[in-house]
């Protein structure tokens, strides 16, 4: 992780294939684009890779996690549960949609805890809106019972996660609908891109259309297409498009590296002192793409995280610090700072954000520290790095 780090001659030939073709719009312009459909065939790969019958690309994972909000009807003062370590993109999204984000712990899963989940269930509850952090999954099956039995619409952000599985089924399809990111930090790159997932052919159709300004893409001529519903622009361009079609035929070589590398790095740090690592509940299904572990106590995270840095221990993240990713920091969330005066029935049906207290998942992440796997590292550079880590944990 990421994909850029083996970008190569397949990325290039596909971006070249639409560029001699001069159309880098996904829809439309049919006989100038010489039978080239990137888009659609970034989509063909995404199905297969995961299994579900249906895949709609989009320009980003925040564009996903919209898509996929406005096509299950999700909206105005509707409560969606949502992780408290996660990036920014998911509660922005369910904002977006006029809905509001209802935070419940997490687990030593580094996802959201199915335990507690019913504590924060409302009347107003719509949604449970777990993610798959870090390349592995939460407790989903316990998750999914649970939206079962309560009748909540389940969706999976696996925007971290493409690749991974949970007993040999693809993490995003356990919910009604899955979104995926290929920003330039992920297990595959689009530059900018995203997708949704799902095996609801409805749902389906009603995010293809929300994409893109509602309009149904039946036929081949782009001005007699019809709207269906009210819309927007998420469309990816064919020139991301390409660069994914490539990068999505790497992910098995990519995930081989990355579990690999895991494991060797996992091996020499099971011999370090008050070491213990991150529960996944299908070992099997790990992307791979972050080795994360625990200190006894946050004094010792500190301690280690620093230590890290200092010996050139490079890629380590200290969550409970981290602005992105945690909502101890999230400063702008809790004094709902927004470009622009909230709709009024949103701000009323808002939480107090600027007081929620979550000792479980502060528990968790002040103790937590995560490693980058790299999928360039050669075997001196893993050694080295072994070494390096030896001498942060005896500092």
């Amino acid at each position: 992780m990421p994909g850029f780090e083996i970008f190569g001659d397949e990325e290039r030939r596909e971006v070249n294939e639409v560029l001699e073709t001069g159309v880098l719009f996904r829809y439309g312009f049919d006989a100038a684009r010489k039978d080239r459909w990137k888009a659609k065939t970034f989509e063909k790969e995404l199905c297969r890779i995961t299994g579900a019958k249906f895949a709609h690309l989009c320009s980003s994972g925040t564009a996903a996690l919209s898509t996929a909000l406005a096509a299950c009807g999700i909206g105005a003062g509707d409560e969606v549960i949502v992780p408290p370590f996660t990036f920014v993109a998911t509660f922005e999204a369910v904002l977006n949609a006029g809905a509001v984000p209802v935070f419940s712990e997490i687990d030593d899963t580094l996802c959201l805890d199915p335990d507690a989940i019913e504590d924060v269930l409302t009347p107003r509850t719509k949604a449970v809106m777990p993610v798959h952090m870090c390349g592995a999954m939460a407790q989903i099956d316990a998750i999914k019972d649970l939206c079962d039995r309560k009748g909540l619409i389940l969706l999976e952000d696996a925007c971290q996660a493409l690749g991974a599985t949970f007993n040999g089924k693809s993490l995003g399809r356990f919910g009604r609908m899955g979104c995926f990111s290929f920003d330039p930090v992920k297990t595959i790159t689009c530059g900018e891109g995203g997708g949704v997932i799902t095996d609801d052919k409805e749902l389906y159709v009603r995010a293809d259309a929300y994409a893109d300004h509602g309009h149904d893409h039946i036929g081949t001529d782009r001005g007699a297409e019809d709207h269906i519903l009210l819309g927007t622009n998420y469309r990816i361009s064919e020139l991301n498009a390409a660069v994914g079609v490539a990068q999505i035929r790497k992910l098995d070589h990519i995930l081989s590296l990355q579990r690999a590398n895991k494991k060797a790095l996992k091996d020499a740090l099971s011999g370090f002192d008050g070491v213990s690592f991150r529960r996944i509940p299908d070992v099997e299904g790990d992307s791979a793409t972050f080795l994360s572990f625990f200190l006894p106590d946050e004094a010792r995270a500190r301690q280690i995280a620093k230590s890290l840095a200092e010996n050139g221990v490079d890629g380590c993240f200290y969550w409970y610090d981290n602005n992105w990713h945690y909502i101890r920091k999230w400063h702008h969330l809790k004094s709902l700072k927004a470009a622009a005066r909230l709709p009024a029935q949103l701000a009323d049906n808002l939480r107090d954000y600027s007081h929620i207290e979550l000792p479980g998942s502060d528990s968790v992440m002040s103790r937590c520290i995560s490693m980058l796997i790299k999928l360039s590292w050669t075997q001196d550079d893993l050694a080295s790095r072994i070494e390096s880590m030896r001498k942060a944990f005896k500092s």
